[in-house]
């Protein structure tokens, strides 16, 4: 097995869900409003027992203080996050673009923030839930982007400037995926090894990620008991005047569905 298999934590679901719902890598951005809209009608028409939102939310998170600024896009989605979570419990996990939410955006939202990755225990299932981007492995460059940007002295420096020149830094990412939208770069794909290797440490049948913009289902081999397993790839959000591109995971302890908005 891989020795950099990461510490799990686990999440033991409560008795009464029957139904949970996962998002991820909407990348929302005033810049593309219907996108926006979509996700919050989504939240306000969910009837699942719980919502977990597995990175990339957000184009790009400058720092929690960008909610003190009255009428921010932060602000306007804290409240709509807020309001959510006072009718369903809400997960957050913090993706490669917004992965300096801390604290203060957990507390203004209401949600309950996961490690990356965390297992999920529901009855008899273990699921493995994580981005997906430290599964990525042939993505060299960004792998040590990564490790550098995860580190509280890398984020502390950036943190410390002051918030306009951390939204101009956003505002350069969002060019820089858009050149890489437009050019169809292909974004590297989750390593299927550590993705067992993940599954066996946690004893788990399910891996659910985002990240790779490759929504799919995947079987990985069985376990050492013979039982199948399998890596569930959450679709990223996409929504103007000629495309649409939305889907939800929908599971329950026995099956999954993909259920397009």
């Amino acid at each position: 097995m891989n020795s950099t298999v990461p510490a799990m934590p686990e999440l033991i679901a409560p008795a009464h869900w029957h139904t949970v719902e996962f998002i991820s890598d909407l990348h929302l951005d005033p810049c593309e409003p219907a996108t926006v809209q979509a996700w919050r009608d989504y939240l306000a028409s969910s009837t699942a027992d719980a919502i977990f939102l597995l990175g990339d939310i957000f184009e790009v998170w400058v720092g929690d203080d960008a909610l003190l600024e009255p009428g921010s896009f932060e602000a306007k989605c804290a409240a709509t996050l807020s309001a959510a979570s006072a009718k369903r419990s809400l997960f957050f996990m913090v993706g490669n673009r917004d992965f300096l939410a801390g604290d203060a955006f957990l507390q203004a939202t209401g949600m309950t923030g996961l490690a990356d990755p965390t297992v999920l225990v529901w009855g008899q299932r273990r699921i493995v839930l994580s981005h997906g981007d430290a599964l990525c492995l042939d993505d060299v460059q960004y792998q040590q982007f990564r490790s550098l940007s995860r580190s509280a002295a890398w984020q502390q420096q950036l943190l410390s400037q002051p918030l306009a020149v951390r939204r101009a830094i956003g505002k350069s990412a969002r060019s820089e995926s858009e050149q890489r939208k437009q050019s169809g770069a292909p974004y590297a794909d989750a390593d299927s090894v550590m993705a067992s290797d993940w599954l066996a440490q946690a004893q788990a049948q399910w891996l659910i990620h985002g990240h790779t913009h490759r929504p799919g289902d995947h079987a990985l081999p069985p376990d050492a008991a013979g039982q199948a397993r399998a890596r569930i790839v959450l679709s990223d959000w996409h929504i103007d005047g000629h495309s649409r591109r939305a889907e939800v995971l929908r599971i329950t302890p026995q099956s999954w569905q993909r259920v397009p908005l």
